[in-house]
């Protein structure tokens, strides 16, 4: 008689029980994930505060303070002192280090903001020419009508947001914005605000010529506290205005569709973001002048070092980093100084820009 074999088998998992405990353990990692990151975020805005602390003394008291009594430089500083002291730190010093300090956080936020709506590296307010139209706008007011009160920031702005129109209306294609026709328009305008530039300077008296110039090439020399309000008062609205504007990017980053999906008003969140980043790089603009490839290089600093979901938070504290180092290399460094604070970041910019565009044609042609 021969016996019947009994093959034992493992009990398969119930699927009730186990797909919540995947799920569980996802979320769970995706939980550990998020913290990690938030926890590197604080770490490395930390740094950056306390970097722009350091750039902030050295910037102050590097400079002019050697017929200043040493216990005069603190309260100088605040306020509390008169004659050499109070003009020295207070009036020249320190209004131009605070310039630096806010334009470039400006420019950083601005530059990151277009970055992540575009999906661009080479989408920012200085390459596709919104930094241009403001510059345009503002030397018209410089040189033909600068006693009108807030002349300067509206023109900045009229012209930002008049190239923000035109290169965004001019670059669509087949209903959607591409990208590298978006680049391309971009720089023509920005030649075109150039040329406007140089008739208006066939037009104007030597003596504006020669003070807008120096504007034009980006610098906080004779940075006042009236510029400094402005730059303050507009980094405090640009700033509340992208803490929301970053989680509807992020959805964005999705896809329009899924974004729309996710309860996203796309629509109103992309004309947001296009007129926030312009905004900001006018402003900025109208203080310094533009000072080239902060934005550029501002956000994708941040994107590597936080991720894109953060990039916002961090990219202004390091485009601040790099205006205020800029402008303390400009003014001490060895063998350069003293030059124009856009000279500087144009020399770290410009190679930068190069590598990224000759980056995007391999990636094209492969």
């Amino acid at each position: 008689m021969t016996g019947t074999r009994v093959t034992a088998h493992a009990p398969s998992p119930d699927p009730v029980v186990a797909e919540p405990d995947a799920v569980r353990a996802t979320a769970a990692r995706l939980r550990r994930t998020r913290l990690a990151a938030g926890r590197r975020a604080a770490v490395l805005v930390t740094l950056m505060v306390l970097a722009l602390l350091a750039l902030l003394v050295a910037s102050v008291l590097l400079g002019g303070l050697r017929n200043i009594p040493a216990g005069d430089v603190l309260p100088a500083a605040f306020g509390q002192r008169t004659g050499l002291a109070d003009y020295v730190i207070h009036r020249i010093r320190l209004p131009r280090a605070l310039a630096a300090l806010l334009a470039g956080a400006l420019f950083g936020l601005s530059g990151a903001l277009y970055q992540r709506l575009i999906r661009n590296p080479l989408a920012t307010p200085d390459i596709v020419g919104i930094s241009a139209g403001a510059g345009a706008g503002a030397v018209t007011v410089l040189l033909f009508a600068p006693a009108i009160p807030f002349g300067v920031e509206a023109a900045a702005l009229g012209g930002a947001f008049l190239l923000v129109g035109l290169v965004m209306a001019l670059s669509r294609r087949g209903g959607r914005v591409d990208t590298f026709r978006l680049v391309l328009i971009g720089i023509g305008m920005a030649a075109v605000c150039t040329a406007y530039v140089n008739y208006l300077f066939s037009l104007a008296g030597q003596h504006s010529i020669a003070q807008v110039t120096r504007w034009l090439v980006g610098s906080v020399s004779g940075a006042t506290w009236d510029g400094v309000t402005t730059l303050a008062v507009a980094f405090a609205l640009c700033a509340l205005c992208a803490a929301p504007l970053g989680r509807a990017l992020h959805a964005m980053s999705l896809g329009d569709q899924l974004a729309a999906g996710l309860g996203t008003r796309v629509a109103s969140a992309r004309t947001a973001a296009l007129l926030l980043g312009a905004a900001a790089a006018a402003l900025a603009t109208s203080v310094t002048g533009p000072i080239g490839f902060v934005s550029l290089v501002a956000g994708p600093i941040a994107v590597r070092l936080v991720g894109g979901d953060r990039s916002l938070l961090l990219a202004a504290p390091i485009g601040a980093v790099m205006v205020l180092g800029a402008d303390v290399l400009a003014q001490h460094g060895p063998l350069i100084s003293p030059v124009p604070t856009g000279v500087l970041t144009a020399l770290l910019g410009a190679p930068y820009f190069i590598w990224l565009i000759l980056r995007r044609r391999q990636g094209a042609t492969s």
